[in-house]
């Protein structure tokens, strides 16, 4: 009988042992148990930080964990864009960024160079915004139009300066097409992000910019920058005094959208609550008012149109690149 107990005791406590081993890691497998980290790419005050601000915000209820905005900026947002590729897969750190991130691998083609990372490095979440851009001028130019700004750059090659968010970024591509268009040459004057971009033109360290309206609306409301031609297929909502390219002559349309990636690899189940949640926030009144206020339209697509969608505006944005060839800046 001793015998009998004592072997049950046994078989008891180790299964007893096994199951305070398992619950801790069952515990650690229920996503999210931490703060979940939004890499914004590129510094305060461009598309992915107005957008990704006030999303965080609203999809932290949903999550019900802190919602961490990080900002690594740098080379046009490839260095945020780095970072997640390079992250561990588990759904805690994950991407904000903008229509520029098709290109960075054409780009490092196009130099003869390996490609860092590429958009198979990525899984696409959720696309929140499809904003419009409009090419902006200082207070202090005396353009009315773009006829004006046209006729003068065409008088005073590269005497005009325009500023981007770095060198082939979502700011410099549209403006590369512009000029391309016009048949007019502007000095580029490339910046760490869409909001130093901003304060470029605002100085007048630069006299031209393109930008979504959602980072410039604020400033073109106080009379700051006025906008000269939008580049959308029609004219903006928040904007509706301002002329398409297309309405003056320019076959050009492009388009800022922001959208939420993982790195590749990420469980499908992670992937899942992701899209649940960001649907949800997405849908917040709170986060539809924020996107007004911006002048920015929200666009939202879930992963499988998300995906589909990517696809075929990548094919724009390396065509894009590829077009402009290398500029050195």
């Amino acid at each position: 009988m001793d015998r009998i107990d004592r072997r049950n005791f046994v078989v008891g406590s180790a299964a007893a042992a096994a199951t305070m081993a398992t619950g801790p890691v069952l515990a650690q497998d229920a996503y999210p148990s931490r703060p979940v980290t939004f890499v914004n790419p590129f510094p305060p005050g461009g598309a992915a930080d107005v957008v990704g601000r006030p999303f965080a915000t609203a999809i932290e209820p949903f999550l019900k964990q802190p919602a961490v905005i990080d900002t690594k900026a740098g080379a046009a947002g490839a260095v945020g864009a780095q970072y997640v590729a390079s992250a561990k897969p588990d759904g805690y750190t994950l991407l904000l960024h903008i229509v520029s991130i098709s290109g960075f691998a054409e780009v490092d083609i196009l130099f003869g160079r390996e490609p860092k990372f590429t958009r198979d490095s990525f899984i696409p979440i959720a696309r929140f915004t499809e904003g419009p851009m409009a090419l902006v001028v200082n207070e202090r130019q005396p353009y009315q139009t773009l006829k004006d700004l046209v006729d003068d750059a065409k008088k005073r090659p590269n005497g005009i300066l325009f500023s981007s968010s770095g060198l082939y970024g979502a700011l410099h591509l549209p403006t590369a097409l512009f000029m391309q268009a016009a048949d007019v040459q502007m000095r580029h004057l490339p910046t760490a992000g869409g909001g130093p971009a901003l304060t470029a033109l605002l100085g007048n360290n630069a006299q031209v910019l393109v930008s979504s309206i959602a980072a410039i609306n604020a400033q073109a409301k106080a009379g700051k920058v006025k906008a000269l031609a939008c580049f959308s297929s029609k004219r903006a909502a928040s904007m509706p005094d301002v002329p398409t390219m297309k309405e003056l002559g320019y076959d050009i349309e492009f388009s800022l959208w922001v959208g939420l990636f993982a790195p590749k690899g990420t469980p499908d189940a992670v992937i899942k609550r992701l899209r649940a949640d960001a649907r949800q926030a997405v849908a917040t009144p709170a986060f539809g008012k924020a996107i007004d206020n911006l002048g920015d339209v929200v666009a939202y697509l879930d992963q499988p149109e998300f995906a589909k969608f990517w696809d075929v505006d990548a094919k724009r944005v390396e065509s894009a690149v590829r077009s402009i060839g290398k500029v050195a800046g």
